[in-house]
């Protein structure tokens, strides 16, 4: 009996998309046949290869009128953002425009007497596992490069996006990518594991949760698979007290509630400095307030289901648990009657709030946020590194200098000042500690996706 990948969506509960799960030995043959192909890949020139690859993103820009109802449809999102396209191309231009100086060889010397360098190899087949939250904008992360740099591509999306790496592939394949070198894989959990475990792969990037990230490092063990793991995260925001309130109310509620709170990198927890506490939490109200919760198909709707009725159900049980602790939930519920217990799930604001509660320590990954009132930038720090992860962290200052010299001790990949919850692709997306290990985009991502391979060669005798 063949086993089948079902993408139930957000919207009604019913079966949006099913895919058969591919057998490990039919996954196997394709990634063999990447490998094959993967050198003539490899000896094009860069100019076709970027050039073949813009092409690629410039099809799938051409199917947004399909991808942004379809993505509604499997994640959520509402129609009115258009789905991932901004960040999508932002990310792609950027990558493609500094492949040459990134991928360049080091040169030592280039005597008479020697010819030194470091040149940049292609690992060979690079799988990417993509989460559901931002399935177009984290697979490009990794997708657009690792192509331009040499290498064939497989690509396995989470279930609940099912048909993204078949729309990506198929773009690629349609703007003249040859179809050995990037091919989408519909695998099950076991198979995935059994292909990375089998060492089919010469680089794994997962973006997704702690857990499947531990899944993906056993899998490989032994293997010397390459691995770049971004995963949980609990982004804290600091609002000092010569912050402008307005503008970090604005960018700080929507880091929080954006996406349904469905961000790898939302702001989850915040301190606000006293002085400012009262006002800026009747400010965030206000703003939450504002939201309209609804069918994402509808232009109106600002904020749609989570993707999961299991992922609502974790939100709404770290904010029940943090009520029954003694924080206090300032949204009403009756301004939010489309919240049906399932995955459409009402945005809220806690305060009150600990460090003993769930909802601040863990990852929600939902519409809901924590705000606490600090003395200075001493408990503020101290609260900031109280966790298990280290992705970003956002400061809200009018003076830089303080902002540096709090960012240098803060653990986290990412130092934001008045902003939050955005890629810059000329930066080296990363984390620490349990949110994983690795960088995508940027130079340093080339250099993750590739290795380097040193040249010494001596011309004659002295």
């Amino acid at each position: 009996m063949t086993n089948t990948l079902k993408c139930i969506s957000p919207i009604d509960g019913s079966v949006f998309a099913e895919r058969p799960v591919m057998a490990v030995d039919d996954a196997a043959r394709l990634i063999g046949r990447a490998r094959e192909a993967q050198k003539a890949w490899a000896h094009r020139p860069l100019d076709e290869r970027i050039a073949l690859v813009k092409a690629g993103i410039a099809r799938l820009n051409e199917m947004k009128d399909e991808v942004v109802p379809e993505l509604a449809w499997q994640m959520g999102r509402p129609v009115r953002y258009g789905g991932e396209y901004g960040g999508l191309n932002e990310r792609a231009d950027y990558m493609s425009e500094i492949a040459a100086r990134a991928l360049a060889p080091i040169e030592i010397e280039d005597s008479d007497l020697f010819s030194r360098a470091i040149r940049r190899e292609p690992h060979g087949v690079v799988l990417v596992i993509a989460p559901w939250n931002y399935p177009y904008m984290t697979a490009i992360n990794t997708v657009v490069p690792a192509l331009i740099a040499g290498n064939a591509v497989a690509l396995k999306h989470a279930t609940q996006t099912l048909l993204v790496g078949e729309r990506i592939v198929r773009a690629f394949h349609e703007a003249g990518v040859p179809q050995e070198i990037f091919v989408n894989l519909f695998l099950d959990h076991a198979g995935t594991e059994a292909l990375i475990s089998g060492g089919r792969f010469n680089f794994v990037n997962f973006t997704g949760s702690v857990g499947g990230g531990q899944a993906i490092e056993r899998a490989a063990a032994g293997t010397f698979t390459g691995l770049g793991l971004e995963l949980g995260g609990k982004d804290p925001a600091y609002v000092m007290e010569d912050a402008d309130i307005d503008w970090a109310v604005d960018g700080l509620m929507d880091g929080a509630m954006f996406n349904a709170g469905q961000c790898c990198c939302g702001i989850e927890r915040l301190y606000v400095a006293e002085p400012l506490f009262d006002d800026f939490v009747e400010k965030a109200v206000a703003w939450v307030e504002k939201l309209k919760l609804g069918n994402p198909l509808e232009e109106a709707t600002t904020l749609g289901p989570m993707a999961n009725r299991r992922f609502a159900e974790v939100v709404r049980g770290q904010t029940e648990d943090a009520v029954a602790q003694g924080a206090r939930a300032l949204i009403d519920a009756k301004l939010f009657p489309q919240d049906d217990g399932g995955t459409y799930l009402m945005p809220q604001v806690l305060v009150d709030v600990n460090h003993q509660m769930r909802v601040m320590r863990e990852e929600s990954f939902g519409p809901v946020v924590g705000i606490m009132a600090v003395k200075d930038d001493e408990e503020a720090l101290t609260l900031m590194n109280d966790s298990l992860y280290g992705l970003t962290a956002s400061l809200w200052t009018a003076d830089p200098d303080r902002a540096m010299r709090l960012g240098e001790r803060i653990e986290t990949g990412t130092v934001f000042m008045n902003r939050a919850d955005y890629l810059d692709p000329a930066l080296c997306w990363t984390g620490c500690k349990a949110t994983g290990r690795g960088g995508a985009l940027s130079e340093i991502g080339y250099h993750n996706l590739t290795r380097p391979k040193s040249y010494h060669l001596r011309k004659r005798q002295a």
